[in-house]
């Protein structure tokens, strides 16, 4: 058991990027130890279920320190996901932020957050296809990696802030880190395409033109290649992932054989 414990506090550390080891574990508070280590093992074993509560506190507390648009933003969304009911059966949930960042995301318990920025960008289509990938990464469990990630780091944290050291004092807020951990999720190559994939079936689904989805990543490649121009907050979409000139070129792939 002993053993299992700091192999999770030793993984907590690497995953969180932190120097825990070197301040000595003669420092540390047995009970924040105790702490770090049943986080670790909740983040090991977290359901579905468990997901879906987390993103529901986590969600709540992004709509609390964000502005939730009630007007044309928010009409148009309704609007272009009215015939959208769920995400592999959990009852999804929309709403709009007002910010000009080109962004969405979507969660584990059907929330679903769209950025006004990326609503300015996009036309209706291209939209559609945004949020197609964003709920691929729900669908894929991509969300409920990057949730045990973050509960793993969070872990680490615990234990830094028992040392009563200055990097103890980042953790203040496990929604906030929770929210963060959608926002700056780095996915895999893999798991981009797999999202893309669903992107172009959904949109097409919904009845827009099979090139949705490609449309809407070389929107972003153009967005992101005018130096002067770029909007606030588009380094944030789809242009931090990797390879988006190749998924680009998958997506155009897939719209140019589809119906043949």
């Amino acid at each position: 058991m002993k053993k299992t414990f700091f192999a999770l506090l030793i993984a907590s550390c690497l995953l969180s990027g932190c120097g825990i080891l070197a301040n000595g574990l003669s420092n540390i508070d047995p009970a924040a130890l105790a702490t770090a280590a049943n986080t670790a093992m909740t983040a090991l074993s977290i359901s579905d279920e468990q997901i879906a509560q987390l993103s529901a506190e986590s969600v709540a507390y992004m709509d609390s320190v964000n502005t939730v648009d009630r007007g044309a933003y928010d009409k148009r969304l309704r609007r272009l996901m009215a015939n959208v009911k769920s995400i592999d059966g959990i009852p999804i949930n929309v709403k709009v932020y007002k910010t000009p960042e080109v962004n969405a995301f979507a969660c584990g318990d059907g929330s679903i957050r769209v950025y006004s920025g990326l609503m300015d960008a996009m036309d209706d289509s291209e939209l559609m296809a945004v949020i197609g990938h964003e709920m691929g990464h729900v669908r894929n469990k991509d969300t409920k990696n990057a949730m045990k990630k973050t509960y793993m780091a969070y872990a680490a944290r615990i234990a830094l802030g028992s040392t009563g050291s200055v990097l103890g004092q980042l953790s203040t807020s496990v929604l906030g880190d929770i929210a963060q951990s959608y926002l700056n999720a780095q996915y895999s190559q893999k798991q981009e395409f797999a999202a893309d994939q669903n992107g172009f079936l959904f949109t097409i689904e919904q009845g827009y033109s099979p090139y949705s989805m490609y449309n809407s990543l070389m929107k972003l490649l153009k967005m992101n290649g005018e130096s002067g121009n770029r909007p606030s907050g588009t380094q944030t979409a789809f242009s931090s992932h990797p390879a988006t000139e190749e998924r680009a070129a998958r997506m155009k792939a897939a719209a140019d054989a589809y119906g043949k």
